[in-house]
């Protein structure tokens, strides 16, 4: 009997050490605050996970694994799997150059600090950020009117820069340079601007007044409105949800959160309506087949279905989807892809090149694309902003439900709905009055000045009542500053102009409808006295703030003494009409960032 006994210990004790089991807790730094993105490991194995927002995690291991934790700047821990359920880690900051070893999907990368070695060059920024990628961005300097009197570019209606600043202060992280797009940022909140009134599908906003970071400059306020499209006008939908579902993917902040958000969109689809979902990890497949949006839970469970786990074949999944939505082609429809992803495309056709002319290969069917980004510590601003702009579609950034709720549920129709393609913009300023401007953002958008004519040329989409605001710093003539590098007057270059005396400047807009291929041409003329204005309006004051906030986090030469409080106070001063709560979250986002 005492044999059986140890012999039925020895058995369990044997299957418990056999048997996986669920091991959570929260990753704290020395000083108690949640640290987000930690990876942890099973040490000798391949399996891993990664904390969430809050500093969770949850991982299955057995009895004797050994759990390894790592994060940039901190010193690595290991920890056994007892009998215990619950291990809570506290990491404490590295105080040399540590070399950290980081288990990604496919290899180990070896990173110092932060600094990572990668295929191909990507930006080492602190924290969290360490593998996400975003273009260089160069910010825009003055242009003399006489040798360059033209300024021209294309719309970007795109909300990710501002969403993902957010993400980022919040979270206590260093926000990269070239992460901040001020363009996004001012495009992210809604201004009182007028619906369309005529025949075109947007209606033009202009106003001039005092720049707010330089009292010797003029500030211009360009806004378009977009018209409004009821839902019950909108024309049936044939979307096809292309979701990343590879390794990278396996975090509460991308796939779990990727699931919820599309749940508001489904639920608001119409009997008209259908969806497919294409999934790509190691390779790519159609897991849904197109589904009337009245069998609802047919496409919830399919949601419901989806694991992360694999590499990226995200040339496999594009050209997948793309076959998908063109086979069920809605003529006079909205044609569409949804891709969602944290942007890591790291097999097949990866680089941005040749997904650049992929998507410009697909986007003659017809079929829009919009592009979601989820996640952190891994997001490819880059991949999702060519992808976007040259596949005639949008881009978004969703960290929270709260954004998801905008992006899918509040601007569902903006989102998936284009009223116009190709918009392009070209402001010609009168040297009579004007010495020299900067457009302020719009970097990655700007065109040559040939380009505004020519109907080949690509160039942004406008959603159903998405609005497009674009600013200018003007230095009037006869005023002195040293933003100016003056040059000699051009000999051959004088032309008439009877309105020489009277305006300001010219806007001029191009656009084409969603199935057209020729460009239509606005022109909006301002007066030369608005240069004597002096009461903002509240629109003027709020837009003004949040691009002084990202040229503050650019730390531009052009607001050298300018203060968060300014910038709060400004904010505050403008922020009007705020029945959804975003810009006082803005100005909470500027307090924290001091």
């Amino acid at each position: 009997m005492k044999n059986l006994l140890l012999f039925l210990s020895f058995s369990l004790l044997t299957l418990d050490s056999l048997c996986a089991k669920s091991i959570t807790g929260k990753i704290t730094d020395n000083s108690g605050a949640p640290l987000p993105s930690v990876q942890i490991i099973i040490q000798g194995n391949t399996s891993g996970t990664l904390t969430d927002f809050d500093g969770n995690y949850s991982i299955e291991a057995k009895k004797g694994d050994i759990l390894v934790f790592s994060y940039i700047g901190f010193k690595t821990e290991t920890h056994k799997v007892t009998t215990k359920n619950i291990i809570n880690v506290s990491l404490e900051p590295s105080g040399a150059l540590e070399e950290v070893v980081v288990q990604t999907d496919m290899a180990m990368e070896k990173e110092v600090r932060g600094i990572a070695i990668h295929r191909q060059p990507i930006r080492p920024y602190p924290n969290t950020t360490h593998r996400e990628s975003y273009k260089e961005i160069e910010e825009n300097a003055f242009k003399m009117v006489k040798a360059s009197p033209l300024s021209t570019f294309s719309i970007d209606v795109d909300k990710a820069g501002y969403s993902n600043v957010r993400r980022m202060v919040n979270n206590g992280q260093e926000v990269p340079k070239d992460a901040v797009k001020i363009e996004e940022m001012i495009n992210y909140f809604h201004y009182n601007y007028p619906q369309p009134q005529g025949k075109h599908p947007f209606s033009i906003n202009t106003e001039v007044n005092t720049t707010p970071w330089n009292k010797n400059s003029k500030l211009i306020k360009i806004g378009l409105q977009g018209k409004t499209v009821p839902m019950d006008d909108i024309p049936p939908s044939n979307l096809v949800f292309l979701i990343d579902v590879s390794g990278s993917m396996n975090s509460q902040n991308k796939l779990p959160l990727l699931k919820s958000a599309f749940k508001l969109l489904v639920n608001q689809l119409r009997d008209e309506d259908k969806i497919s979902i294409v999934t790509y990890a190691g390779a790519a497949g159609l897991v849904l087949p197109p589904t009337s949006g009245d069998d609802k839970n047919k496409i919830m469970d399919a949601l419901d279905n989806l694991n992360a786990g694999g590499s990226t074949a995200g040339g496999q999944g594009i050209i997948l989807a793309y076959k998908t939505a063109e086979e069920n082609f809605i003529k006079n429809g909205n044609n569409r892809v949804i891709l969602a992803t944290d942007g890591d495309f790291n097999v097949g056709a990866s680089s941005d090149r040749a997904m650049q002319d992929l998507i410009v290969e697909k986007r003659n069917s017809g079929v829009f694309l919009t592009c979601l980004g989820f996640g952190m510590g891994n997001y490819q601003d880059s991949k999702m902003e060519t992808l976007a702009d040259k596949g005639n579609g949008n881009h978004a950034y969703i960290d929270t439900m709260q954004e998801a709720q905008r992006i899918l549920g509040t601007e569902f129709g903006g989102t998936l709905y284009t009223i116009a393609k190709d918009v392009k913009i070209q402001v010609e300023f009168n040297p009579t009055f004007v010495q020299a401007y900067r457009l302020i953002g719009y970097e990655n958008r700007l065109l040559n000045d040939e380009d505004f004519n020519d109907d080949k040329k690509d160039a942004g989409e406008l959603g159903s009542g998405h609005t497009v605001t674009a600013l200018y710093e003007i230095i009037p003539t006869g005023v002195k500053s040293k933003w100016l590098k003056d040059i000699d007057d051009l000999k051959y270059s004088e032309k008439k102009s009877v309105n020489k005396q009277k305006d300001l400047f010219t806007v001029k807009f191009r656009y084409k409808l969603p199935d057209g291929d020729q460009s239509k041409l606005i022109e909006h003329v301002v007066s030369a006295k608005e240069l004597n204005k002096n009461k903002a309006s509240a629109d003027f004051k709020f837009a003004s703030a949040v691009a002084m906030f990202g040229m503050k986090l650019r730390d531009s030469e052009y607001i050298e003494n300018t203060t968060y409080e300014t910038i709060q106070d400004l904010a505050k001063e403008g922020k009007g009409n705020d029945e959804e709560g975003y810009k006082a979250e803005f100005i909470r986002l500027v307090r924290a960032s001091q």
